[in-house]
């Protein structure tokens, strides 16, 4: 099924897709018939029109991870963030916070800013100078012979930014959801202690996975296939998801083993005032979000093949390296790992209905020197190995999903939170077609 969509502009001037009424009737019942405990029809990795669809009821309307505050530490800094249609400004302001401006030139619409990351006082573009200040107001657009015109009203378009622990989040939407500040509150004391605003960044990796954005996320959600994953095994239990009655014999020892450390892990947190419970509310609520404190394999400490630490500096005021794992799930694009000695921040931004940008950011000390407090190549080791093992599984599914033998198949009680992702989704999507 191929639709073809349309845009137009409603009377509130909100972007909105207009489809005729068979097409509409076509997708609504697609959604609306989505069948429970199984994955999604195949039209849903494969189609441009509900890509198109998408791209205005979820990254059109929510909040996503776009950065962290140390991507921008200084006033003026900013990166641009695209996906799908869009491209973005992040402009980091002299107050601490941030501005978001469309990256579209108010003259004939080129790009404004064109590399991934610098910073800049002005924002100028490049095509004809047309200069703008860091609210996006246009200040400079002079041409020999040219008559004045109202410059205040071709200023950048402007969307909404915030900060929130030390990551960026942004929305284009004209109201964004408000229940953000629910989840803002839920999670800001998770992660508070690791100070984000005291970090800088080791490294960036980019990667683009040959696969649907939603294949990403629940490849991402489940740890069915960690299997697949040895280096990531070393410190991550591979009991991840499961319960008591569905370990499978060859993994008694090691949910024995996570059990054991479990309780050792929230006996640490207790002692330093460190939230740990498991808060899950992942299709409960318009902003869903699974934000707990787990601990790791071996030393307990971090990513590495015997769990200890991979920076010599702790972060923020921690005082103990053993403190597991803080991993936050955000829907609908991003997930993050808090550890005591580094954060690692996870965004997946659709290119188009089968491409995938998954950009992974390593974040240490600001004080952190590399060859001294880490070794850059251990410390990125075990998440670069499992990005490319989780791109080869992410391509075989939508190689997959793109064959006339794709047939729907049942998730396993392991993979409940691709079930949550998968139906938060589809109640988002159903929202704004109605």
């Amino acid at each position: 099924m191929t639709a073809s969509v349309s845009t137009t502009r409603t009377s509130r001037g909100k972007l909105a897709s207009t489809l005729d009424e068979s097409q509409l009737a076509e997708i609504t019942e697609l959604f609306a018939q989505r069948r429970k405990g199984f994955s999604l029809e195949a039209p849903f990795y494969t189609d441009p029109a509900i890509f198109k669809v998408e791209m205005e009821a979820i990254f059109g309307t929510h909040w996503l991870f776009a950065a962290s505050i140390a991507e921008v530490p200084e006033p003026g800094d900013y990166v641009t963030l695209d996906y799908g249609p869009h491209s973005l400004i992040v402009l980091r302001t002299d107050d601490g916070g941030v501005n978001v401006l469309h990256n579209v030139c108010r003259h004939r619409g080129a790009r404004v800013l064109t590399a991934a990351s610098g910073s800049t006082g002005n924002v100028v573009c490049g095509y004809h100078s047309w200069t703008y200040d860091s609210e996006g107001n246009l200040i400079h657009a002079s041409s020999p012979g040219e008559i004045d015109f109202d410059k205040s009203c071709f200023a950048l378009k402007r969307a909404h930014g915030r900060v929130v622990g030390g990551l960026i989040f942004v929305s284009i939407a004209e109201e964004p959801p408000t229940d953000f500040d629910e989840v803002s509150a839920i999670f800001g004391p998770y992660i508070a202690p690791h100070d984000l605003a005291r970090t800088k960044v080791a490294y960036q990796q980019d990667i683009i996975e040959e696969g649907n954005w939603k294949l990403v996320m629940e490849n991402n959600r489940e740890c069915y296939h960690c299997d697949g994953h040895p280096e990531l095994a070393c410190s991550l239990f591979p009991t991840w998801g499961l319960t008591d009655e569905l370990v499978p014999p060859h993994l008694e020892e090691v949910w024995e083993r996570n059990t054991a450390a479990k309780a050792a892990l929230e006996e640490r947190c207790a002692r330093y005032g460190l939230p740990f419970e498991v808060i899950e509310e992942l299709d409960t609520r318009i902003a869903g979000i699974r934000i707990s404190r787990e601990s790791l394999d071996g030393e307990g400490e971090s990513f590495s093949p015997d769990g200890r630490r991979l920076s010599k500096k702790l972060l923020g005021d921690l005082r103990d390296f053993r403190l597991g794992r803080c991993s936050m799930h955000l829907q609908p694009n991003s997930w993050f790992h808090f550890q005591s000695d580094h954060v690692i921040t996870f965004g997946a931004y659709p290119i188009n209905e089968h491409q995938t940008l998954v950009r992974t950011t390593w974040l240490v000390a600001d004080d952190a020197v590399e060859g001294v407090d880490y070794d850059l190549e251990k410390l990125t080791h075990t998440w670069k190995q499992t990005n490319i093992q989780d791109k080869a599984f992410v391509e075989l599914c939508q190689q997959g999903a793109g064959s006339p033998a794709y047939q729907q198949g049942p998730y396993m009680k392991s993979e409940y939170q691709v079930e949550a992702f998968i139906n938060w989704y589809t109640q988002r999507v159903l929202e704004h077609l109605a």
